[in-house]
């Protein structure tokens, strides 16, 4: 397959996907569907295809992460507390079980540490035309899971922060320089994010033609400082997003107006490009049966502690609310792909996500919202929801 013929397959692949996952009410589906799709894509495209699709993915990467901080919008330091102590104990429940198979499996204690840590988050963007369509939740309980998933896919960021940052630096006093340095550009990025939010809104207000550009292109200088101070591109992102979360202009969400580059181009290039990285034939290997009944294990172990010790207050499916875990997965993914290139560390932690992702997807009901072409990606607000 030449790159014309690449193109063609991907630019119908983005044309049609989405539209027909809306119409099934799984319009959350979309990244899984892209990354076996480049799981396929791979063997038949050239070497020089495949490099320039991991190269536009990677600033899809950027804007994935820069999405993903958008969607979540932080309650009160008081509304957090008692999601915390939930989404705490939710974890640390998990752990035993994801770093016991993780190290069976032969996995060192890093690469198990950041698998355990994107296995049990939650990716809100994925799950919450999910919970907005969920009937068994009412009352206090819906605002108290939106704020649950809020809290696990925050938490799940600064620990691969910490965890990726370990991995490279190892145990010392440069861990400890490195964090501080994190902790700055964070605390930089909070400080400035008024300054960024008036630039943002006169770019919007001033320029017609080159508007996404100019707010795309500001997102990536913004990561570019952060990644010389120390902190990733990716996790600059993401804490971006988050202090920029609640901007809007005449009515509409900041990714609204980056739509046209970020949800409909780079974002599924990079889910493409991550499928690629993965060996198709590991679908064939022992290590997708591991992750397989790692997947099976921890769902059935959630529904047990949901039932019976952290309870949301919703009915017997509403933990299914807090699985969606793909995008976080694809960042630790990312992240031992970059440290080591082990396709088998990554294609098992990304084939756990998939399934875990696809199952809970497909036991919650579906949506009955109307899906439009960026329905793969919504903002999930507790003062908008």
């Amino acid at each position: 397959m030449n790159d014309i013929e690449a193109f063609i397959c991907l630019i119908l692949l983005f044309m049609a996907v989405p539209d027909i996952c809306g119409k099934l009410g799984r319009p959350a589906l979309v990244y899984p569907v892209f990354v076996l799709f480049g799981m396929v894509l791979g063997p038949l495209v050239d070497t020089g295809t495949e490099g320039l699709l991991e190269q536009a993915g990677k600033v899809g990467f950027l804007l994935l992460l820069f999405e993903v901080g958008l969607e979540i919008e932080l309650p009160g330091f008081r509304e957090l507390l008692r999601p915390l102590r939930f989404a705490t104990f939710w974890v640390c429940a998990q752990y035993p079980l994801t770093l016991g198979v993780a190290r069976l499996a032969g996995v060192d204690w890093p690469g198990a540490l950041v698998a355990s840590a994107a296995l049990t988050a939650c990716s809100v963007g994925m799950a919450h035309g999910a919970w907005k369509s969920h009937a068994g939740l009412a009352g206090d309980a819906r605002a108290f899971v939106l704020q649950t998933m809020v809290v696990l896919e925050v938490l799940a960021i600064v620990i691969l922060s910490v965890e990726t940052v370990a991995m490279d630096e190892g145990l010392g006093w440069a861990i400890v320089a490195k964090l501080l340095g994190i902790a700055t550009v964070i605390f930089l990025i909070s400080r400035s994010t008024s300054r960024l939010d008036r630039l943002v809104q006169t770019v919007l207000e001033t320029t017609t033609l080159w508007r996404v550009h100019f707010v795309v292109l500001l997102v990536f200088v913004v990561c570019a400082l952060g990644e010389r101070l120390g902190l990733s591109a990716a996790k600059t992102a993401f804490f971006l997003g988050l202090f920029m979360s609640r901007t809007q202009h005449k009515g509409l969400e900041l990714e609204e107006y980056i739509a046209p580059i970020s949800k409909r181009l780079l974002i599924p290039v990079f889910f493409v490009a991550l499928g690629l990285r993965l060996d198709l034939r590991l679908l064939l290997t022992p290590v997708a049966a591991v992750a397989l009944g790692l997947a099976a294990l921890l769902l059935g172990f959630r529904e047990i502690i949901h039932r019976r010790w952290l309870k949301t207050g919703g009915d017997r499916r509403t933990f299914l609310l807090l699985c969606p875990n793909l995008t976080i997965v694809a960042l630790a993914a990312n992240a031992l792909l970059a440290k080591d290139g082990d396709p088998r560390l990554a294609g098992g932690l990304v084939f756990t996500g998939l399934f875990i992702t696809v199952a809970s997807l497909f036991l919650l009901p579906a949506e009955t919202t109307t899906h439009g072409p960026d329905a793969a990606t919504t903002t999930g607000l507790p003062a908008q929801s």
